[in-house]
């Protein structure tokens, strides 16, 4: 992972920790740092300031004492949240919403892939009716993935009908994972939430819904998030899908979604092939991050 990471922190601390010292520059340089790589201001000046602090109190003046302290900062902030997938239910099931764009579809094709990889058998329901497109896009990557999928017998199908069927479905196959796509986008933002909702009443009449998984596309940043936030809102987001992590993201915008939402990242795609999700297990990420 480290070698596709152009997000990563350490290009740019690597001089600042080359340095015999800890001087007023070496905070200066770390500010910048933090700040580039999108951790935004507040918890820039957080981390800095509990620093300066264990600086001062452990009286050490070694940029490798400094960097330490920061890989352990990160990494307890970031493990505050547990991103432990919820997935013991029979079957499991597994909503996805985000807006258009943020590539859910191929997130879950790859998500069945992940799963079959741990022995689990999976569904996908394609209840994102109002594009054809979407449909047959989603077809491909379950495929991929190495799924069976629930498709609407018409084009506009009522989407709630679409996930009955799919949890239906894997009841009586004894299938252990359903996952239901959803449509990231209609006329009105209400008209969405309440499609979502009525998606959740028909699926908890069968069985308990195991997470509501929110992809966002890490490359838009603060952007991605102030579109997603009617999700978190209304649709009882449990966990979030972090995707192009490998693209022009920062690494910073990990923890700040993480402490803006108070939701837990649960995976992160780090490429386009049909292998590349994964867990979000905080320590290999900040040693990924800072180096």
């Amino acid at each position: 992972m480290a070698d596709r990471t152009p997000w990563s922190l350490s290009g740019a601390l690597r001089g600042m920790f080359a340095k015999k010292t800890i001087d007023e520059g070496t905070w200066e340089d770390l500010e910048d740092a933090l700040i580039s790589a999108d951790f935004g201001p507040d918890i820039t000046d957080s981390v800095i300031e509990e620093l300066r602090a264990q600086v001062k109190k452990y009286s050490t003046t070694d940029p490798a004492d400094l960097k330490r302290m920061l890989r352990e900062n990160l990494e307890e902030r970031l493990a505050r949240l547990d991103p432990t997938l919820t997935l013991t239910a029979r079957p499991a099931v597994v909503l996805v919403v985000g807006v258009n764009g943020v590539g859910k579809t191929t997130t879950i094709g790859k998500f069945a892939r992940f799963l079959g990889r741990h022995g689990r058998t999976v569904v996908v329901g394609a209840a994102d009716t109002f594009r054809a497109a979407a449909v047959e896009q989603l077809a491909t990557w379950a495929e991929r993935g190495g799924a069976q999928i629930v498709r609407p017998q018409q084009q506009g199908q009522d989407p709630a009908s679409v996930a009955f069927q799919t949890v239906e479905k894997a009841i009586a196959e004894g299938i252990e994972i359903a996952i239901i796509d959803t449509a990231g986008r209609l006329q009105t933002k209400s008209g969405l939430m309440d499609e979502l909702s009525k998606i959740r009443r028909v699926i908890e009449k069968q069985t308990e819904i195991a997470e509501v998984l929110l992809v966002l596309d890490a490359t838009t940043g603060q952007n991605g998030l102030a579109q997603a936030e009617a999700f978190i809102e209304h649709a009882g987001v449990t966990g979030l899908v972090l995707t192009k992590l490998d693209g022009s993201a920062k690494g910073g915008f990990v923890l700040a979604v993480q402490e803006r939402t108070g939701i837990p990242i649960k995976l992160v795609g780090q490429g386009e092939g049909i292998g590349d999700l994964t867990g979000f297990t905080p320590h290999v990420f900040v040693q990924n991050l800072v180096g």
